[in-house]
């Protein structure tokens, strides 16, 4: 059952309001990002060949789950475009330079959540405002809520998957290069993934 689901023996009342259970109803609350134990990644096309991809080592978020109502959950990440990792120094100093993030002049990359919604089950969508370069444009996430858990420490826990796409050019990075064989050296189209463990503040 997703985390804004409603059990089989709950019912409409005459007003159209419904009943949720009481595990959900005790999910609901301020949660911080692990970003020890979640990752924000990207996937591109380089060279029309193959995918490389990388991450962001620097980051931090904040989520608002509302088990009755999830259109009133929320959601923040704000990653250091300096922390980008894709495995290889030379790739990743030309990620930071003026070519790409310009990471001097934009040191960091941001989403503001305004809308939410349940899709059916374990799957839920998210919609905001991403930032990079200093253009905002709407950005929607397809989320998968992977159960909540209280860890040994006494953490309590919520988990999500998430993937999205984008058209890299419509934030301003353009940067490319032409091969001989025709195409280009790095896609347009980044996939985006999030893999979200949020600890929930008292």
């Amino acid at each position: 059952m997703g985390i804004f689901g409603r059990s089989n023996d709950e019912t409409a009342s005459a007003a159209g309001a419904t009943t949720v259970s009481p595990d959900l109803a005790a999910l609901t609350g301020d949660y911080v990002i692990d970003p020890a134990h979640s990752t924000i990644g990207f996937t591109a096309r380089h060279a029309m060949v193959t995918n490389v991809k990388g991450s962001f080592k620097d980051f931090d978020g904040t989520l608002h789950l509302d088990g009755s109502d999830p259109s009133r959950s929320t959601a923040t990440i704000d990653a250091k475009m300096d922390s980008i990792d894709t495995g290889s120094a030379d790739r990743d100093g030309h990620l930071k330079s003026a070519d790409f993030f310009k990471t001097e002049e934009f040191p960091t990359m941001t989403f503001r959540s305004t809308a939410a919604e349940a899709l059916g089950g374990d799957d839920y969508r998210i919609t905001g405002d991403l930032t990079i370069l200093g253009t905002t444009r709407p950005l929607t996430i397809d989320l998968e809520f992977n159960g909540a858990a209280k860890d040994p420490f006494g953490n309590e826990r919520v988990g999500f998957e998430g993937k999205a796409e984008i058209l890299r050019s419509e934030w301003g990075l353009t940067w490319n290069a032409a091969l001989e064989t025709g195409g280009v050296l790095v896609s347009d189209k980044i996939k985006l993934v999030f893999d979200i463990s949020a600890i929930k503040q008292a």
